[in-house]
C-alpha cells in the first residue's frame, strides 16, 4: 500500500477499499520501524484523530480529493499542536499557536498530518547535515545525504514513509533533494504559495512547494496550495495572474512543437559524467515525445552563487534578528546583563552554518559595504532574470538540464567545506534568484564514490506562472519512463 502513488491512494478511500485510520496507522508504523532520521515529530494520537475526522467526512459524503492520505510538513512551517523547530535548538521546544496558511490548507482539505520532517537549521544547507537533531540519510544509500535543505521531506518520500510532504526552496531546496532521493518536487512562482507561518530564511527568495513520487501527485498538492493569501505581503493576487485552476486538467495534453531551451552554461566542466549522461537521455525522450532542443545561453549562470550568498545571508540576518531569548524560544541559563543574554543565548542556539551566514549578511548590510555589496547583488539578480526572460522571448518555451552537478555525496565528506556546498547549487540558484517555477523529476541514476546506486534528477524551468505547463511535461515524461515508480532496496 505504501508504494501507491497519492492519487492511487485517494482512489482507495474514496472507494472504501481502505479508511484513512488503516492507512494512517500503516505509515505510522512504518515511520516507527526507519532508521533514516526524517522525522523530528510524530504525535501517533493525533495523527489518527485527524484520520477518524477524514473517515466521518466520507461517511458524510464531503470528503474531497485529497481527504484522509497522510501528508508530513517540513518543521519550517509553523503547526499548531506540534512542535516546530526550524532544525535549531533555537526552537527545540517552541509550539505554535496557530497554522501556517499551507498547513491550514491541507488541514481543511482533510489531510492527516503524520508529523514533521527534518531539515537544515533554518533551511540553510544543500545535504540536510547542518540540522541541530542529526543528519537524515538517504535511503537509497544510507552512505548519502538526502540534499537540503528538505532533506526530510524528500527522504520520507523515497523511503515511502509518506506519499506527501511539503516542503519549502530558497536556493533549490525542492529541487536538490527531490533530485538526490528520486522523487518528484516542483518550486511554484514566488508569491504563489503563502510564507504566512512559514519560517523566514530569506524572505524574496522562500517558497513553498510539494514532494510526491509523480507529477500528477504534485499537481493534486498544488491545487490546495496555491492562492492568494491577505497574511502574506508578498502573496500574489487574482490580477497579477494567482488565477485558481485545476492544475490536473492539462496533464495529458501532447509535447508536439515544444521547445526545449539547453543551456550550454549548464554543461561544461564541473558536472559529472554519469548525471550528464542520465540528463542527455532523458532529452531524448522528449525528443521522441515530439519536443524540440534548442540550445540557449544563461551567461550570468556563474554570477548566481555570490549573488545568492550576498542577498541570501543579508535576508537571513534580518529575518533571525528575532531570535534573542527574550519572546520565545532558546534563552541563555545565565547571563550578566541584556546583552550578555543576547550574545549566549544566539550563541548556544544557532549552529554554525547559521551562525556563519548572520555574519556574512550583517557584514554586507553594514555602512560601507551595502552599496559594494548588496545594492551590486541585486542588479546582477536583475541581469540573471533577464537572461531567462530574453530565452524564453524567442528561443524556447522551456529549459531543461541537471539539478546538480553530481549525485549525492557521502555523509560527512562536505561538512567542513562550506563553499564546496554552496556550488552544488550552481544549476538552481539562477532560477531562485528569478523568482521562475522549476521542478525536479526522477531521470535514471549515476554513481556514488563507493559505486553505490544514487538518483540523478532533471530540471525543469518555466516561465512566471507556467506551474501547469512544467506538470505537463513532467507526467507526459513519466508516461513513458519508470524512473518515478522505483524505490529503494527493501522499500
Amino acid at each position: 500500500m505504501h508504494n501507491k502513488t497519492l492519487k492511487a491512494l485517494s482512489a482507495l478511500l474514496h472507494s472504501k477499499q481502505v479508511s484513512s485510520t488503516e492507512l494512517t496507522r500503516h505509515y505510522l508504523d512504518r515511520i516507527d520501524g526507519n532508521g533514516c532520521n526524517a522525522f523530528l515529530h510524530v504525535d501517533r494520537d493525533r495523527s489518527l484523530a485527524q484520520a477518524a475526522a477524514a473517515d466521518a467526512r466520507f461517511a458524510a459524503g464531503t470528503a474531497g480529493p485529497l481527504t484522509g492520505v497522510p501528508i508530513a510538513h517540513k518543521d519550517i512551517f509553523v503547526t499548531r499542536g506540534w512542535r516546530t523547530t526550524a532544525g535549531s535548538k533555537m526552537l527545540a521546544n517552541y509550539e505554535s499557536p496557530f497554522d501556517a496558511t499551507v498547513v491550514e490548507r491541507f488541514g481543511t482539505a482533510g489531510m492527516v498530518t503524520l508529523g514533521k520532517v527534518n531539515l537544515d537549521e533554518f533551511a540553510m544547507g544543500s545535504a540536510n547535515e547542518n540540522s541541530a537533531f542529526g543528519a537524515v540519510k538517504n535511503p537509497w544509500d544510507t552512505r548519502a545525504v538526502p540534499g537540503g535543505s528538505s532533506g526530510g521531506s524528500a527522504a520520507a518520500i523515497a523511503a515511502r514513509l509518506a506519499p506527501a510532504a511539503t516542503a519549502t526552496d530558497t536556493g533549490g531546496s525542492i529541487r536538490q533533494p527531490a533530485a538526490f532521493c528520486g522523487v518528484t518536487g516542483i518550486k511554484p512562482t514566488y508569491g504563489r504559495v503563502s510564507r504566512f507561518g512559514m519560517i523566514a530564511f530569506a524572505s524574496s527568495l522562500d517558497q513553498g512547494g510539494p514532494i510526491a513520487q509523480t507529477a500528477e501527485d504534485c499537481a493534486l498538492l498544488l491545487n490546495e496550495m496555491i492562492g492568494f493569501d491577505e497574511r502574506d505581503s508578498t502573496s500574489l493576487t487574482v490580477e497579477q495572474g494567482n488565477v485558481a485552476e485545476d492544475y490536473t486538467r492539462d496533464l495529458n495534453k501532447p509535447l508536439t512543437g515544444l521547445r526545449i531551451g539547453v543551456p550550454k552554461e549548464y554543461f561544461g566542466e564541473g558536472l559529472a559524467s554519469d548525471v550528464e549522461s542520465a540528463v542527455r537521455a532523458a532529452l531524448d525522450e522528449f525528443v521522441k515525445l515530439g519536443a524540440s532542443l534548442v540550445e540557449i545561453s544563461l551567461p550570468k549562470t556563474a554570477l548566481s552563487i555570490p549573488t545568492y550568498y550576498i542577498i541570501a545571508p543579508a535576508e537571513a540576518s534580518s529575518n533571525l534578528s528575532r531570535f534573542d531569548g527574550v519572546r520565545y524560544g532558546h534563552r541563555a541559563a545565565e547571563y550578566k546583563d541584556l546583552q550578555d543574554m543576547y550574545r549566549k543565548t544566539r550563541a548556544e542556539g544557532f549552529g554554525r552554518e547559521v551562525q556563519r551566514r548572520i555574519m556574512v549578511g550583517t557584514y554586507v548590510l553594514c555602512h560601507g559595504y551595502y552599496d559594494a555589496y548588496y545594492v551590486q547583488a541585486q542588479k546582477i539578480r536583475r541581469l540573471i532574470a533577464d537572461d531567462f526572460q530574453a530565452a524564453f522571448a524567442d528561443k524556447c518555451d522551456v529549459i531543461m538540464g541537471p539539478v546538480a552537478p553530481t549525485v549525492a555525496w557521502d555523509l560527512g565528506d562536505k561538512a567542513n567545506d562550506p563553499v564546496a556546498n554552496y556550488l552544488a547549487d550552481i544549476f538552481t540558484l539562477s532560477t531562485s534568484l528569478a523568482g521562475l517555477p522549476g521542478m525536479s523529476i526522477p531521470a535514471g541514476f549515476g554513481q556514488g564514490e563507493k559505486n553505490g546506486k544514487r538518483p540523478v534528477g532533471l530540471q525543469i524551468i518555466g516561465n512566471y506562472f507556467a506551474e501547469a505547463k512544467l506538470l505537463n511535461i513532467a507526467h507526459q515524461y513519466q508516461q513513458v519512463t519508470d524512473w518515478h515508480t522505483r524505490a529503494p532496496e527493501g522499500v
